[in-house]
């Protein structure tokens, strides 16, 4: 790789950790810090140490505090640079919050009479934001938190550890914990399984692409002309494999084709027409190269 193809590299690499910290931060101040849950690992932990110590240091302050000598280890013991992302993330996200702050943005608070109806609102945002800058360091870095960089530390010193159950141990703790520290009330603790729920299938579908398709495996015996079809109507290519049909043993074709979801219902139209057609489809999570429709 030459230097500029470098630069251009690490270049997205911080626009892509900026950006993924305050996104997360958006999420911290406007959603959770002001209705009182926490969310799963380390920022968990450092979230109800904000809450025991009656909010009177900053949470930024306590989020670094928790997590840069995570990072600081994982800098010296598992990858430079991903220590370096992370911690350019992690000082983002934690003054990202004091940025909403300073410029006058007001959190979404819970404070009218429906106040656990408004708090589940909050935990839902919290999770859907978060889990889209998580999925952010991911997709581009594969850690994006203290919960993250432990799994890797550990990983490190033994690599026959089961890392996510290290992960599950570490938010289900924060999930116990949360009972005690917010008054041994239950709205808390389901506010934390929500939130840590929804942030997993948000990561979850970002990670799976968001270019995904079905696709359509048709074994026929008239390619040709259902191919014609396929990619005069559906706009899609189509790939044709010689097939045997171990009944009948008499030789086939199958028409290949990847679609839209939106397109399930035109492909069985066209494929009802084929008498003597068999089909199956499947999802495909990432489509890459020309699939634009």
């Amino acid at each position: 790789m030459n230097k500029e193809s470098s630069y251009k590299q690490y270049s997205i690499d911080v626009i892509i950790a900026v950006l993924a910290g305050l996104v997360v931060s958006v999420a911290y101040y406007f959603f959770q810090n002001s209705n009182g849950f926490a969310p799963g690992g380390v920022g968990g932990l450092a979230t109800m140490t904000y809450h025991l110590i009656g909010y009177s240091v900053p949470w930024a302050y306590i989020m670094l505090a928790f997590n840069i000598p995570i990072f600081i280890l994982v800098t010296i013991f598992v990858n430079k640079k991903l220590g370096i992302f992370l911690i350019i993330y992690m000082v983002v996200q934690s003054f990202g919050t004091e940025l909403w702050r300073i410029v006058g943005f007001k959190p979404y608070s819970a404070i009218n009479n429906c106040e656990d109806f408004n708090i589940v609102f909050a935990c839902v945002a919290t999770g859907v934001v978060s889990g889209f800058g998580f999925s952010l360091m991911l997709r581009r870095f594969g850690a994006s938190g203290g919960t993250y960089a432990i799994s890797a530390l550990l990983k490190k010193a033994r690599p026959a550890l089961n890392i996510a159950y290290v992960s599950f141990l570490m938010d289900s703790s924060v999930v116990a914990i949360a009972f005690f520290v917010y008054g041994m009330k239950v709205t808390p603790v389901i506010c934390t399984l929500i939130n840590l729920f929804i942030a997993n299938v948000v990561v979850d579908y970002f990670l799976s692409g968001m270019r995904n398709g079905y696709k359509f495996e048709i074994v026929t015996d008239r390619p040709d002309e259902l191919s014609n079809e396929l990619i005069e109507k559906l706009h899609h290519g189509v790939s044709e494999i010689k097939v045997m049909g171990m009944y009948s043993h008499t030789e086939k074709y199958m028409v290949v084709c990847i679609i839209r979801k939106k397109q399930i219902g035109e492909m069985m139209k066209i494929i009802k027409k084929y008498s003597g057609s068999f089909a199956n489809y499947s999802k495909v999570n990432e489509v890459f190269g020309r699939f634009r429709k």
